[in-house]
């Protein structure tokens, strides 16, 4: 699984890294993305929603993370 940490990002929105890198997946690829901003955190949700990307949520402190599978 490949994990993408985009907490603390301060240059640019956290959702750039986080797209970039489901961008470059290859099909099947297993992802985390790991985020600090909870608005980032409900966009991802709702466009893997919109793209029937199932996906798992894990709260951990102000840490959030989504786990998902390329298609």
């Amino acid at each position: 699984m490949k994990t993408i940490d985009t907490c603390h990002q301060q240059h640019y929105s956290p959702l750039i890294p986080a797209v970039k890198a489901m961008y470059k997946a290859a099909p099947g690829e297993k992802l985390e993305i790991i985020m600090d901003d909870a608005a980032a955190f409900n966009d991802l949700k709702e466009y893997l929603a919109e793209q029937q990307i199932g996906f798992r949520e894990i709260y951990d402190g102000e840490q959030m993370r989504l786990q998902f599978k390329m298609q």
